[in-house]
């Protein structure tokens, strides 16, 4: 299945860059590029791709609002383009529909990793990412009670979307419940349905704003947060390695100054 894809960006060399390396690829397609929001909503509409590359920061109409503007109109899944340094929309983003974040300056390899995740139904992040993404966009604030959203869940599927927020991949999740990897597919399809989430992401987004779970709180233990899921290692496209990268010769260290071996995300 040939995947298609709108290109928005109001750099012209930006997205005429990004257009060509996707277009390059077998099983995407270019159907439409745009230079601000508004373009991109309208070209969305005509074209119906499957998958958006949005800008966050474009005249007319900004990422945001174009993000919020294609989820409310159709199934099209949206990728925001970010500086992320300095950007401090993500959490808004997320909110609005996002599925995944690239950066300016993403290599060729991860942008077309990026289409196919997202365009397969899938979010752009790791479990243990989307947990650290929220919590640096989400205020710590006081305990307090679930709000009556969760009402609908059953107690299995209000466990399942607290650990989807601690960041626990499926196969984590059924070792802690005690059920196969298929169980925990079916909880989690539940959870999106029944509270009406497009994906993992605005599934964690949603544990915080009901009171599920509170920036800041640890895992259970007080152990540190998992590292990412061995599915996502195997599938997420390798760096080459780099002669005289001080992180290979020291590894990657944890928040305690611990030695735990190559980074996962290098």
């Amino acid at each position: 299945m040939t995947i298609r894809v709108v290109v928005a960006d109001d750099q012209e060399l930006v997205r005429s860059g990004f257009a060509l390396i996707l277009g390059l690829q077998p099983d995407i397609e270019v159907v439409a590029e745009a230079g601000d929001g508004a373009e991109a909503v309208a070209a969305v509409r005509r074209h119906a791709p499957d998958v958006a590359l949005l800008d966050i920061r474009m005249p007319r109409l900004d990422g945001i609002d174009a993000c919020r503007a294609i989820g409310a109109a159709g199934d099209c899944r949206t990728v925001i383009l970010t500086t992320f340094d300095t950007d401090e929309y993500v959490y808004e983003a997320l909110h609005a529909g996002a599925s995944g974040f690239l950066l300016k300056d993403v290599r060729r390899d991860d942008l077309v990793h990026a289409v196919r995740v997202v365009a397969r139904g899938d979010s752009l992040l790791a479990p243990s990412v989307a947990r650290r993404l929220v919590e640096q966009y989400t205020r710590p604030a006081p305990r307090r009670r679930p709000d009556q959203r969760l009402d609908v869940l059953t107690g299995r599927e209000r466990e399942t979307l607290l650990l989807l927020a601690r960041g626990r991949s499926n196969a984590e999740i059924a070792a802690e419940l005690l059920v196969s990897e298929h169980t925990v597919k079916t909880h989690v399809g539940n959870v999106l349905a029944k509270l009406h989430l497009r994906d993992r992401i605005q599934a964690v987004i949603c544990a915080y704003e009901t009171g599920l779970i509170a920036a800041g709180d640890p895992p259970p233990g007080g152990a540190a947060a998992p590292a990412p899921s061995a599915a996502w290692a195997r599938n997420r496209p390798r760096r080459p390695a780099r002669a005289g990268d001080p992180r290979e010769a020291a590894g990657h260290q944890d928040g305690a100054g611990r030695n735990t071996g190559p980074d996962p995300w290098s």
